[in-house]
């Protein structure tokens, strides 16, 4: 029988977790596929209405990304000079611009896109606790033109049983008459 002391220093220790210690399924995956394209689309329709487009986007990070978690790696599609995105200030810039520190951000979330579809490759969670998945996903613009990307993303379940993104790599397919 635990002392109600040892009790209490299990619930604090457990309380104190950052991440689930459930296993995360592919129907999470490809859920949290489908919620990142959907915030996507609503940055981009918040900027087209004149609303408060940075604060949609900061709230789009915060409850996307593991910023907050533990590092997060991040290397954006249409990044050249700062390529790499470590801090959540940094990927706020991509997705909105208007930050000096990276001159060339303009904003991908806010070009607007109406409709982000992911075709994944796969999915692996052979660890369990962290899924990867891997493939194409396609931004269809206000004009109908669809841009297809290649992606791969880790995710990692927060301690609400969130699925949180811990790395975002992201790049246009390899284009053999541009070399």
């Amino acid at each position: 029988m635990q002392s109600e002391n040892e009790v209490a220093v299990a619930e604090e220790q457990n309380s104190a977790l950052l991440y689930s210690d459930e296993c995360i399924t592919e129907r999470e995956v490809v859920e949290a596929q489908k919620l990142w394209g959907q915030g996507i689309v609503r940055i981009g329709k918040v900027f087209s209405d004149n609303g408060d487009y940075s604060k949609e986007a900061a709230d789009f990070i915060q409850e996307m990304y593991g910023y907050d978690l533990s590092s997060v790696l991040f290397k954006p599609t249409l990044a050249a000079n700062d390529q790499f995105r470590s801090s959540f200030d940094a990927a706020l810039s991509y997705f909105v611009g208007g930050n000096e520190a990276y001159a060339e951000d303009k904003g991908f979330a806010i070009k607007p896109y109406t409709k982000v579809k992911f075709d994944n490759v796969g999915i692996i969670n052979n660890s369990c606790r962290m899924a990867v998945a891997m493939g194409n996903y396609y931004f269809t613009d206000t004009n109908g033109a669809e841009t297809k990307v290649e992606y791969t993303f880790a995710y990692v379940k927060d301690k609400s049983g969130k699925l949180r993104i811990v790395t975002h790599q992201s790049s246009l397919p390899y284009n053999p008459q541009s070399n």
